[in-house]
């Protein structure tokens, strides 16, 4: 599973160092949210093509780790 966090990108020049799917601008809160709004996965890479299942699996681990009060160290910088 922590293969997944590879996806996951900090970088303070993008987005403000939110954490965001690598290569992209797209917010892991984002995901986040869309997924509990109740879209599926599929109506969520319809929305954005550039993602693939396992972004959105790594955005979910990542939320699952945050709420676990655990701070999760990524390289900054793609």
């Amino acid at each position: 599973m922590n293969n997944l966090l590879e996806r996951i990108t900090v970088d303070p020049n993008i987005c403000f160092g939110k954490p965001c799917i690598k290569g992209t601008r797209i917010w892991v809160s984002l995901i986040l949210d869309l997924i509990a709004s109740g879209m599926s996965f599929d109506d969520v890479t319809e929305e954005y093509p550039i993602l693939t299942e396992l972004d959105i699996r790594a955005a979910i681990f990542y939320g699952s780790e945050m709420s676990r009060e655990r701070y999760i160290d990524l390289k900054t910088g793609s």
